[in-house]
C-alpha cells in the first residue's frame, strides 16, 4: 500500500494546524505540571491535547478513505484496505 499524505496543501495546512494546537496544549501541560498546577487543570490541559490529536486523526482517516481505499477498491483490493482500517480502529482508544 502507497505510503505519505496526499500533497493537498489545504489538507496538509488543516493537519498541521491540528497538530499545533495539540504541541501547543502538550507544552502547556508540561508546564503547569513542572510549575505544580491545581491537578484538575493539568487534567483538563492534558483532555485538550487529547482532543487535538482525535481530530488530527479523524481528518487523516477521511481523507485516507476518500483516496487511498478509494483507489484499493478500484484495484480490487477492497479486503486490504479493510484490513488496514480494522487494525488502526483497533488501536484507538
Amino acid at each position: 500500500m502507497p505510503k505519505g499524505i496526499p500533497r493537498n496543501p489545504s489538507f496538509q495546512q488543516r493537519v498541521l494546524h491540528r497538530l499545533k494546537i495539540a504541541r501547543g496544549h502538550l507544552d502547556t501541560v508540561i508546564e503547569m505540571t513542572e510549575k505544580g498546577h491545581y491537578c484538575i487543570d493539568v487534567i483538563n490541559q492534558s483532555l485538550a491535547v487529547q482532543s487535538a490529536l482525535k481530530k488530527a486523526n479523524t481528518l487523516l482517516l477521511q481523507n485516507h478513505l476518500q483516496t487511498c481505499v478509494k483507489d484499493f477498491v478500484k484495484k480490487g483490493k477492497t479486503e486490504e484496505a479493510i484490513d488496514e482500517i480494522v487494525q488502526i480502529l483497533d488501536k484507538t482508544p
